[in-house]
């Protein structure tokens, strides 16, 4: 896929989106671009039922890449800002289930990386955080804005001006990560849990849609596009599927066309 960024589909409708920049995966304009690149293909691939995005066994991505940015003028990353968040912006926009697993460290845009996941699962030895404030910065792909919509405004900002990190616990208990799982057994934790996803029916991507988009609107229309969508699933081969499961076999026996 790319120098830094790779795809790999198994079996059951899969993809594993690995980030490998050694030593620590420092995320670089061209690690954001071959990521957006992965998550546009795994969004056409129809072989894909849902994506694991993951940094390796020791780091997710240990933020930004410094030397690169060192010198970088105004212009430069102004030009480059709305790159940043587009590329993040592709894996939260994918309409397939995403869950972050979370090894080691996942700092600054590694950890903004994770927010747009629909999921994050992280190790025991996680430590997460925005320390941009350290630098003279603020988050710039989208952290400010994630965060708080996911932990609540006063976590963020505790987070965002103080720079500091997060242990997995700390992390679980304030919302950031949904589960933690001893380190050998993180990645393969999400890639379970995506294979459930990745079985289930196109309505899955409605799901996904009407809760991510409904977040954005007031209740009004969020409830009109919860039942424009819903009436859209009667439209879906899977819809019969899984209806005529039900009446044969009971609950929950339906096996579904991959999406």
């Amino acid at each position: 896929m790319g120098e830094f960024v790779s795809v790999e589909t198994d079996d059951h409708g899969v993809a594993t989106v690995r980030i490998d920049r050694a030593p620590v995966n420092a995320l670089s304009p061209q690690v954001f671009e071959e990521l957006h690149t992965a998550a546009r293909a795994c969004a056409d691939d129809t072989r894909i039922g849902a994506v694991v995005v993951w940094g390796g066994p020791k780091v997710f991505a240990a933020g930004a890449d410094i030397k690169a940015m060192r010198d970088a003028t105004f212009q430069e990353f102004y030009a480059q800002g709305g790159g940043l968040q587009e590329s993040v912006a592709a894996l939260a926009r994918l309409p397939k289930p995403v869950i972050a697993a979370i090894n080691g460290y996942a700092l600054g845009g590694g950890m903004e990386v994770t927010l747009a996941a629909d999921f994050r699962y992280a190790a025991e030895d996680a430590r997460m955080g925005q320390p941009e404030i350290l630098l003279g910065l603020i988050p710039g792909a989208g952290g400010t804005q994630r965060l708080p919509r996911l932990v609540g405004p006063a976590r963020a900002k505790e987070l965002v001006f103080g720079g500091g990190q997060v242990t997995a616990q700390e992390a679980l208990a304030m919302g950031l990560v949904d589960r933690v799982f001893p380190a050998d057994e993180v990645y393969e934790r999400a890639v379970e849990a995506a294979r459930r996803y990745a079985a289930g029916p196109y309505a899955l991507r409605m799901a996904k849609q009407a809760i991510d988009e409904g977040l954005e609107m007031d209740l009004d229309s969020a409830l009109r596009l919860e039942s424009t969508l819903f009436a859209a699933t009667f439209a879906t081969e899977d819809r019969r599927i899984g209806f005529d499961s039900f009446l044969a076999d009971g609950p929950g026996k339906a096996t579904f066309r991959r999406n």
